[in-house]
């Protein structure tokens, strides 16, 4: 790790003896007429060759990556004791990371096992002001360094290469071949002696470099916070950085784990030492200058322009695809998402994300799952407002939201198949849903997509494609709810209200004010969930939508018996009923039932309560309906906990629990372990304990900060 981890170092930075061959530019020298005399004669004829020491300078501070030292000395050791042909390492990442520090840093340090010479040669594999240096360019850079008197050097490209393998034959030399573009350039310069190691630092990942030669593959990847820290700290003073513990904390952020961009904000700090850090901070907090912040002033100092070069070096279709990557919404982009956002069949854009990958511009951290860099993923969506078509962009996020709202329709009726489907409007050209096999894999993808279906909701809301909005808040609210993320829910839910009134749908609306009124209810936010939810219902009773009204009172019973009322609640669940058995619908008339049976019990009348909750038991198991049975099973043990029956009522929680654990619904297992703990607290203490414990742990991880202060409260009493 590194101060300014540049990857195309300038030569003239190494020892006084190298002669170019960073540069590329020993093509230069006397050119030797061409004589029949072959590589192997000369060697054997002249003096002995020279010993180079082209490395450059050491970074004057390296921080860290203690874990890739290592890898490359074990690869070294590994590679000796085998009596492999050549050490071959290959440290891969993006314009900026630090991949020829890392390498000098480590050849510097190991210097003493390389006694016959150190060669380095830039290879400018992405310089865009100038072609990549050909081997046989770097091969008689090589041999520049290697052989005193030029005349000895034959003019034929591939006497060259056979005598640079001869001079280094048996000798124990490190070659390090820094910014190469690609395997094909690597692959000449490679001697075939065992004594030999090379280094290859490049943006490509070297895939054909491992397949042929074995290479060991060293990808290297962002700093650590602490690490960050560290840099800016020995360039800064530790005293600097402790006056202004917010601003560092924000330039680490913003600055994303990448060496060079650390480097370059800490020059700028140094440059104008009575500058507030906050003020650095402020200018990186912009997105639109963040990357002009970022240049300290020369090419290889400059972010942009080392991404750029990386950028140029693409084709038309990658290039394409990499614009769109960083436009896209979350923090990275499942296959299928790509396939829909390119609007390309999925197995092309694997090959094209891969080749992305190998350029080091796009990152995998899983099967079919991409991401980029955060500041390289600014640059592409700076590329995608400068040189895409911007109706292709427009066009290419809409895909990308249909295919949120379609696949997470088709997650949401799979792990809810009672619930009934939304209508999305007809399927556009080139948007792909992502198939999903059963419940469990719609978990799955809910699980992984959740936090990015958010993202593209709130991209959708200030697009304002309403219908898309209001598709995926809909979608989304069953995982939600299950799985306790109540604060998002509220969040979809403000965006989705506030999308239905551009819809001109008035069932919608009902439904929104319903939702949002819930989401307000279950947060403890009472005056604004009433609003809401009185709201719907008049507009369900304006519009004659009795479904609308029944589904509205039972929101309205909840959010009242959050407040304690719970005679009122008892009455809207009671309308909620009669509404219910007037339409026949069975699936949402049982949990009516239910809930008038919860409230009767709440108000203390449990013959009657459990009269109630039995049947509505009935009908949930009926009707399959594993979620209406969890919660008349709660009811019920409610009901026997409260007449003097605590065991059985335990054990109508454990199978409420059970139930919730299959139908992954963690915020309602949650409370079934809430009432199994107060179920046990009288005769087994022991698990009394357990089951809070575990309710606790629920609770907190979904952030509801009452409830577990509440449960926390409980096993303190219990110890």
């Amino acid at each position: 790790m590194n101060e300014l981890p540049q990857d195309t170092l300038d030569a003239r930075t190494g020892a006084a003896e190298t002669r170019n061959s960073v540069s590329g530019s020993t093509v230069n020298g006397p050119v030797v007429q061409a004589r029949n005399i072959d590589a192997v004669h000369i060697h054997t004829t002249r003096r002995d060759p020279l010993v180079p020491r082209e490395l450059p300078a050491a970074p004057p501070t390296f921080i860290g990556r203690q874990a890739e030292l290592a890898s490359l000395s074990n690869a070294l050791e590994a590679n000796v004791q085998e009596g492999s042909p050549v050490v071959i390492s290959a440290i891969g990442g993006t314009g900026g990371i630090g991949k020829t520090w890392l390498a000098l840093h480590w050849a510097h340090q190991h210097i003493d096992r390389f006694p016959d010479g150190q060669l380095f040669v830039n290879l400018r594999g992405f310089d865009p002001s100038d072609q990549p240096v050909a081997p046989h360019e770097a091969v008689r850079g090589f041999l520049d360094a290697l052989i005193a008197d030029q005349k000895e050097i034959p003019a034929e490209p591939s006497s060259q290469l056979a005598l640079f393998r001869s001079l280094v034959a048996q000798r124990r030399m490190l070659i390090v071949l820094d910014n190469a573009r690609d395997s094909d350039q690597v692959a000449p310069l490679i001697p075939g002696s065992p004594t030999c190691t090379v280094l290859v630092t490049s943006r490509d990942q070297m895939a054909g470099l491992s397949a042929t030669h074995g290479a060991h593959m060293l990808p290297v990847n962002t700093l650590s916070e602490a690490e960050a820290r560290t840099l800016l700290s020995r360039r800064l003073g530790e005293e600097r950085l402790a006056a202004e513990p917010a601003a560092v904390t924000e330039l680490i952020a913003w600055c994303a784990g990448l060496p060079l961009a650390l480097s370059i904000v800490a020059s700028h700090a140094r440059l104008e030492p009575r500058t507030p850090l906050a003020d650095f901070a402020a200018e990186l907090r912009d997105a639109s200058t963040r990357l002009e912040a970022l240049d300290a002033g020369t090419p290889t100092t400059r972010l942009e322009t080392v991404l750029s070069w990386s950028y140029q070096a693409l084709t038309t279709e990658q290039a394409a695809v990499f614009r769109l990557v960083g436009l896209a919404p979350g923090s990275d982009l499942s296959l299928h998402a790509a396939a829909s956002l390119m609007g390309l069949p999925v197995a092309r854009v694997r090959r094209v994300l891969r080749s992305l990958v190998g350029a080091s511009l796009v990152e995998q951290p899983g099967s079919d799952r991409y991401r980029m860099h955060d500041l390289v993923r600014l640059y592409a969506a700076q590329r995608a407002h400068a040189d895409h078509p911007q109706d292709e962009c427009t066009a290419a996020l809409q895909r990308m939201a249909e295919f949120c709202a379609r696949t997470a329709h088709d997650a949401d009726v799979l792990i809810a198949p009672h619930h009934a489907p939304i209508e999305l409007g007809e399927q556009s050209s080139g948007c792909q849903p992502q198939p999903l096999a059963d419940a469990a894999a719609a978990w799955e993808w809910f699980s992984v997509e959740r936090a990015n279906l958010m993202a593209v909701l709130h991209m959708a809301a200030e697009r304002e494609w309403h219908a898309r909005v209001w598709q995926l808040a809909w979608t989304l609210t069953t995982f939600q709810l299950r799985q306790g993320h109540l604060h998002d829910n509220l969040i979809a839910w403000r965006a989705g209200a506030d999308a239905s009134k551009y819809l001109n749908d008035p069932p919608t609306r009902t439904r929104s004010h319903r939702h949002l009124g819930r989401a307000c209810a279950q947060l403890g936010r009472h005056e604004e969930a009433l609003s809401h939810l009185e709201e719907g219902l008049a507009g369900a009773v304006a519009d004659g939508d009795s479904l609308g009204q029944a589904h509205t009172h039972r929101a309205i019973a909840k959010a009242m018996e959050e407040q304690g009322n719970n005679e009122q609640a008892l009455g809207h669940a009671q309308q909620a009923l009669e509404l219910y058995d007037e339409l026949g619908v069975q699936f949402s008339g049982s949990h009516a039932l239910n809930e008038v049976g919860w409230y009767t019990a709440k108000l203390g009348r449990f013959d009657q309560a459990r009269q109630h909750c039995t049947e509505a038991l009935t009908r949930c198991c009926t009707n399959n309906d594993r979620s209406g049975e969890a919660r008349t099973l709660v009811s019920l043990g409610y009901i026997d906990h409260h007449t003097g029956e605590p065991r059985t009522a335990a054990d109508y929680f454990r199978r409420a629990i059970t139930l919730y654990t299959e139908l992954g619904d963690t915020t309602a297992e949650a409370e079934a372990l809430d009432h199994l703990g107060h179920a046990l607290a009288g005769y087994d203490t022991d698990n009394a304990r357990r089951a809070w414990q575990q309710a606790f742990d629920l609770y907190a991880s979904q952030h509801r900060g009452p409830d577990a202060q509440r449960i926390q409260a409980r096993i303190a009493e219990l110890s």
